[in-house]
């Protein structure tokens, strides 16, 4: 029985040191748990004698920490510093708008010319709206020219203004001094006869030449007489029925004035009515220049002594004439 009773007395420490141990364990977890609560208590109470001390001193110092590590606390007066910043804010901005269009207006005055100086000073935003139109072209004068004006006359006055350097003319026309000097003598008609012409028309005078017109060939002889035609014994008329080639192969003897004195006797062969009117017109030209050598500049100017060397072209192989083309297939 004592056995007994020692070891239950042993037992009964035990229990009581064990729950001592659990209670000092529990007391330190409420200690720790405690411990921010106190700090976050401690701050507030250091905030709010920072402040109290700020507004004390006179609020010269912006933010008074209250421990170290902590931030500074703004005070009332910085509050107040940043919402007047914040209400100026808008204002500052309008000031630089106003700016940068008052810097636009000297070019804009500038733009508009001396004109606008005089007037009255406008503000800067009409100058930009009346420089820039909402509609393009609004500022445009509408410009009709009435039927049977001339666009470019410059009035009435144009046309009564008279040169005084111009010359009057007999007929009461005025010209003006440039034009009547600049104006070219008038040439020598072509259908005058020429008067340097010198032929001797002896009795037994003959003037022979050939003239050519494509395949035509015309030997020509020129004899003294009253100016007739006979050409492969046939008169002109008869072998010309028309009346243009008739005049054509006058030419040459009209020219040089001795389309009465002289008769012409020619040879023809080859080629048709115009290309034999040619060459017979050729013929007679080259026989007057046999005739008088000086002739030759004035036959020459009115183109009487040229070999007309147009003709037909020859037709090409592959071609149906010497240009035309058979018609193009695809398929």
């Amino acid at each position: 029985m004592a056995d007994d009773d020692d070891k239950n007395a042993g037992e009964q420490p035990q229990g009581a040191a064990g729950d001592e141990s659990q209670q000092d364990a529990q007391g330190a977890e409420d200690a720790q748990a405690a411990e921010p609560q106190d700090a976050e208590a401690q701050d507030a109470e250091a905030q709010d004698a920072g402040g109290e001390s700020a507004q004390g001193d006179g609020g010269d110092q912006g933010a008074a920490p209250s421990e170290e590590g902590q931030l500074p606390v703004p005070t009332a007066e910085a509050q107040e510093v940043a919402t007047a910043a914040e209400d100026a804010a808008p204002q500052v901005a309008k000031e630089d708008a106003a700016k940068a269009s008052a810097g636009d207006a000297p070019q804009a005055q500038s733009e508009a010319g001396p004109d606008s100086e005089g007037g009255e000073a406008e503000e800067p935003g009409a100058r930009a709206q009346a420089g820039k139109p909402s509609v393009p072209g609004a500022h445009l004068e509408v410009d009709i020219v009435p039927e049977g004006v001339d666009p470019l006359s410059r009035g009435a006055q144009e046309e009564e203004y008279v040169d005084p350097y111009a010359i009057v003319e007999a007929e009461g026309e005025i010209v003006p001094a440039e034009e009547a000097e600049a104006e070219p003598e008038p040439e020598e008609p072509l259908s005058e006869p020429i008067a340097t012409a010198a032929i001797d028309l002896a009795a037994s005078a003959r003037y022979r030449a050939t003239g050519k017109r494509k395949t035509a060939i015309a030997r020509v002889t020129l004899r003294p007489g009253s100016g007739t035609y006979l050409i492969n014994g046939r008169s002109l008329e008869e072998h010309f029925p028309r009346a243009t080639l008739q005049r054509n192969i006058r030419q040459p003897l009209e020219t040089v004035g001795y389309h009465e004195r002289m008769d012409v006797v020619a040879r023809l062969h080859g080629g048709g009515i115009s290309a034999q009117a040619g060459a017979l017109r050729h013929g007679v030209s080259r026989a007057l220049l046999e005739a008088d050598p000086n002739l030759r500049g004035e036959l020459k100017r009115r183109g009487f002594l040229t070999r007309d060397s147009r003709a037909k072209e020859r037709k090409k192989a592959g071609l149906k004439k010497a240009r035309k083309r058979p018609q193009f297939s695809k398929r």
